[in-house]
């Protein structure tokens, strides 16, 4: 969570000038501060100041192979700041890391298409949603990370596929306990045990619930 008392401070990394400078402008707009901004993932990581900024806001592929970098600079800053959000913004769908990414830490993180991004005003709501604490992720995105993992829910219990379709409709466990008449510690022990068989480690975050979330409703 920012400090509603100042603007929510951005560093970006985005190697089109135009696009560069063009976010830039938005956010300025927006009523955010860039505090900084690169044209390649290395550069930033050099630079920056976890500590004095909210919100880091990168391409994928960037100088100087064009592969990943974007994405990988994105695991090194939740390494330094965990509860730094991350919002990716890219021409592609670079799965592999984006699921470990989005596995840890504690800040919000969010993944957009550009070519998808339909308004100036649904950008600035992804960045208000992500430096919130909040996932925000493109149906391509999610369609992707899904597409990796084969058959996810087989290995769960009828008692675990309950939990998981209560957590997918948002209950919280006080109330799955409630719908299923056992107590919060059966729900939370249940919990536990579909984040273990879906591969999901424990960081600490709650963005695992949702890709829980997501296993079922690709279901």
């Amino acid at each position: 969570m920012t400090d509603a008392s100042r603007p929510l401070r951005i560093v970006l990394a985005e190697d089109s000038m135009l696009l560069r400078e063009g976010l830039v402008r938005l956010f300025d707009e927006a009523g955010f501060e860039t505090v900084a901004a690169y044209g390649d993932a290395e550069a930033l990581l050099a630079a920056i100041d976890t500590d004095a900024v909210d919100l880091a806001v990168l391409d994928v592929r960037m100088p100087p192979t064009f592969r990943d970098e974007g994405v990988r600079a994105a695991i090194e800053l939740r390494r330094r700041a965990p509860k730094l959000g991350i919002l990716l913004l890219s021409q592609y769908v670079e799965g592999t890391y984006a699921h470990e990414l989005l596995s840890s830490g504690e800040g919000g993180m969010g993944y957009l298409l550009k070519d998808r991004v339909a308004s100036l005003e649904e950008l600035e709501d992804a960045v208000e949603r992500v430096s919130a604490g909040g996932t925000v992720l493109d149906p391509q995105v999610v369609k992707e990370l899904l597409s990796r993992r084969s058959d996810p829910l087989a290995s769960l219990t009828a008692r675990e596929r309950e939990v998981l379709q209560l957590m997918a409709e948002g209950r919280t466990n006080g109330a799955i306990a409630a719908q299923l008449f056992i107590g919060v510690g059966a729900v939370e022990k249940n919990v536990t045990a579909i984040f273990q068989k879906l591969g999901l480690e424990d960081s600490g975050s709650d963005h695992r619930r949702v890709l829980a979330v997501l296993a079922w409703l690709q279901r």
